[in-house]
């Protein structure tokens, strides 16, 4: 921090470009393993295991909120509840990931990585098993918000720890590997909590969860060592977070990348929750179609994960690359709405398909580089700027999500107009506060 208070531009890649310095000292850290590894972290190749593990951490949240929708019916039936009140477990979750990652976050840079996130994934393993055996609705809709209060520990955590280990373009590309992982989640959640309700009631949904729990904080107690040395720590109390908090929002290119990235989220979160509703009853298309089509998106944003970290990363700057992805979403969106108010006349599905997967695509280059550049501002506070990052991204899709149906059952103009202006904020965000091209000098008293 400077005695400013704003925090300090890092060495590695900044929003204006890399500049020439002087070859650091290499330094000896702790790997996440445990073993020691001379050199700077953007340099060592992590084990797949650590991927793997991470990738399960930032996965677990879609898989607490979607696995389980399947069985929303049969809840609503065995509990004797109304289905407006089950909707209600969607909600606990979805506001307990968003508020238990402003807390968990700052802990993180108080004491440490492991600490946190092993008392949150236990916390969530025994709030998963009374979700199981809840006699209520309102107990399920209570634990649900626990859950997701502690779930929310696995994706502040788990983005802090890549800040803690990489810089510049090598935490690009390691946000882009973790794709690969928790980009198959959402995907995959529907379909697994749809087998286990063949065998299984809706209980048996919540059974699986806990073991995915378990098996994460055992794989976590084991083999992720701490990777925030106490050196590197906040010291102080409540106050001292809150004071690194608002020094994040203090700073313009900081909180421009954040709402950047949120409102890009917004585009994929008004996605998910009109698209099976646009697909199958507006344009007729079964349920099998939907999923062909839902996957296919999914596969689209991998892809283009992939494509940002593997062959983008390192050869073009990050703020040319976002910039390329927000111009493709704010396209596509357009072209949606242009096609659902019948600018081009009576269109089928085809169409509709083909913007949705352009849009959907484009986020795999988006959210990866929105989130490494927002940390990239914030090496002193990694886990505050995560919590903020996260907390942001669910905020502002709640409020896009239920404005998707608010002109009723007949039109998906909703949905193209929260695309669009979600799309036109990222981009007035990402231009106004980010300011992209920028010289060094520039950005570091910014």
């Amino acid at each position: 921090m400077t005695e400013s208070g704003r925090p300090t531009v890092p060495d590695e890649e900044i929003p204006g470009g890399p500049a020439p310095r002087e070859p650091a000292p290499p330094e000896t850290r702790a790997d996440p393993l445990g073993a020691p590894v001379a050199g700077p972290p953007a340099a060592r190749r992590t084990p797949l295991l650590v991927v793997l593990i991470l990738g399960g951490l930032v996965a677990l949240t879609p898989l607490s909120m979607d696995m389980y929708l399947p069985a929303l019916p049969e809840i609503a039936g065995a509990l004797g509840t109304p289905a407006a009140t089950v909707q209600l477990t969607l909600t606990a979750c979805l506001a307990g990931m968003a508020l238990g990652q402003m807390v968990i976050g700052p802990m993180s840079d108080k004491w440490g990585r492991r600490r946190p996130l092993l008392i949150g994934m236990a916390v969530y393993v025994v709030a998963t098993a009374v979700c199981a055996l809840a006699p209520s609705a309102e107990l399920l809709i209570g634990f649900r918000l626990v859950q997701g209060l502690a779930g929310s520990a696995g994706v502040v955590i788990a983005r802090a720890v890549v800040r803690d280990m990489f810089d510049g373009v090598a935490m690009v590309r390691f946000f882009s590997t973790l794709m690969l992982v928790s980009g198959a989640a959402p995907i995959v959640a529907p379909l697994i909590g749809g087998q286990v309700l063949r065998f299984s009631d809706w209980r048996g949904v919540f059974v699986v969860l806990t073991a995915v729990g378990l098996v994460l904080t055992v794989l976590v107690w084991r083999l992720l060592d701490e990777t925030l040395p106490p050196e590197r720590r906040q010291a102080g109390g409540v106050g001292a977070s809150l004071r690194a908090v608002r020094g994040l929002l203090a700073d313009r290119v900081f909180t421009g990348y954040t709402l950047a990235g949120s409102f890009a989220f917004a585009v994929l979160f008004s996605y998910v929750s009109a698209s099976s509703f646009v697909v199958q009853e507006i344009y007729g298309a079964s349920a099998q179609t939907f999923s062909l089509l839902f996957g296919l998106n999914a596969i689209g944003l991998i892809t283009a994960g992939q494509v940002n970290g593997k062959l983008l990363a390192g050869r073009v700057s990050l703020d040319k690359v976002l910039a390329g992805g927000l111009a493709v979403i704010s396209l596509a969106a357009t072209a949606l709405l242009l096609i659902t108010t019948g600018v081009f006349g009576e269109v089928g599905l085809a169409p509709v398909a083909g913007c949705l997967f352009v849009l959907m695509s484009a986020q795999g280059v988006v959210l990866p580089n929105t989130n490494s550049q927002a940390l990239l501002r914030a090496p002193h506070a990694a886990g505050s700027a995560s919590a903020l990052l996260g907390s942001s991204s669910f905020l502002v899709g709640a409020v896009a999500s239920p404005l998707v149906g608010i002109a009723g059952e007949h039109t998906a103009v909703p949905m193209a107009v929260v695309q669009v202006g979600s799309a036109l904020a990222a981009v007035a965000c990402f231009v106004f506060l980010c300011r992209p091209g920028r010289s060094r000098a520039q950005v570091a008293a910014a």
